[in-house]
């Protein structure tokens, strides 16, 4: 019995391929920053494990210390760890579209900056537990079995949103993309650089201040597809975009300020343990700043996202939760938006 006819026997030239496809593959190059930026990632990239760990005496703070440490990288990895799947879902979706070759490299860049984000996460609650997850550490006290009932109501959260960042990608182009990621990486730049400044431990320092020089960059990358594509946005994209804004505000606020309850599925004392647990960290040296430097923090990472959608004449949602004024968007669907992470 013989098989299909080949079509190269048949047709001097093959077909067009179905698309989206990562072939044929292309190497145009028209955003100079996009290159400028991948030199950048190239120059300053940097080992988690090559860290001054020892440095690093764990036993010199008490159990409580440890756990509630622990517990604001546990917050930490439910953003950072995840973000090598979900920026590589990215990636494969800027070859599948034929984007520039300088625009491929740069997300390569983000996929492997968050992977070193996400082991800085599990290098740190791995020494301080003792265990390299928080979910099978075995509490010492009384505030870490509070911490680990609030961790298992993060993860449990984190899976929600990435079944919804599955379905959503392949919707939604580029542009709008982009303005998800921007609005994570002007807020995560800010808040790690003021961690390095004010954190006592070397290893931690260092770590933070090489993640908020990561973020910066990425932050430029946004950028520049920004004003390269913005200009000529369409307006179905524009009304997305407005919807994304703020379901990123409320998702990623668990991280960068509190997580708002009626958006995040949490017991009724999270966010009274999360705010112990800060405490007590910031007593032991690690700065993780305060409710109202968080919500200054947002706010001006906020103003500084509008600034540049106003350009665009991109409307901005109300973010009342911070005193920004803007279109009222009253409901976020999951299966509608795309978590940033």
């Amino acid at each position: 019995m013989s098989g299909p006819t080949k079509l190269a026997l048949t047709q001097d030239l093959p077909p067009p391929t179905e698309q989206p496809n990562v072939y044929p593959l292309s190497w145009h190059n028209k955003t100079a920053k996009l290159e400028e930026v991948w030199d950048a990632s190239v120059r300053e990239q940097w080992d988690p494990k090559a860290l001054p760990w020892d440095t690093f005496d764990v036993e010199s703070y008490t159990w409580e210390e440890r756990e509630a440490i622990a517990y604001w990288w546990t917050i930490l990895s439910v953003f950072d760890a995840s973000a090598p799947p979900v920026f590589a879902e990215a990636l494969i979706k800027t070859y599948e579209v034929h984007e520039e070759d300088a625009v491929r490299r740069c997300f390569f860049s983000v996929t492997r900056d968050e992977q070193n984000h996400e082991q800085m996460c599990g290098l740190a609650i791995t020494k301080l537990l003792g265990s390299p997850s928080p979910l099978e550490h075995e509490p010492k006290t009384e505030l870490g079995r509070k911490a680990k009932r609030n961790a298992q109501w993060l993860y449990y959260n984190g899976g929600r949103y990435w079944n919804g960042y599955k379905k959503a990608v392949p919707k939604y182009s580029l542009a709008v993309l982009f303005s998800s990621f921007l609005m994570g990486e002007i807020a995560a730049a800010t808040i790690f650089h003021q961690m390095a400044a004010g954190c006592t431990e070397p290893v931690f320092k260092e770590a933070f201040r090489n993640i908020g020089r990561d973020e910066g960059r990425h932050m430029a990358i946004c950028m520049a597809v920004m004003e390269r594509d913005y200009p000529k946005l369409a307006k179905e994209d524009a009304a997305i975009i407005t919807k994304q804004i703020r379901a990123g505000y409320l998702f990623l606020s668990a991280v960068l300020f509190e997580p708002p309850e009626e958006f995040w599925d949490i017991p009724a004392d999270f966010i009274e343990v999360q705010r112990k647990c800060e405490a007590v960290a910031r007593g032991a040296g690690f700065h993780i700043p305060d409710y109202e430097a968080k919500k200054e923090n947002w706010k001006k990472a906020m103003l500084n996202l509008k600034g540049v959608l106003d350009k665009y004449d991109i409307p901005f949602p109300a973010i009342p939760e911070v005193g920004i004024s803007g279109q009222e968007i009253l409901q976020v669907d999951m299966d509608e938006i795309i978590p940033v992470f």
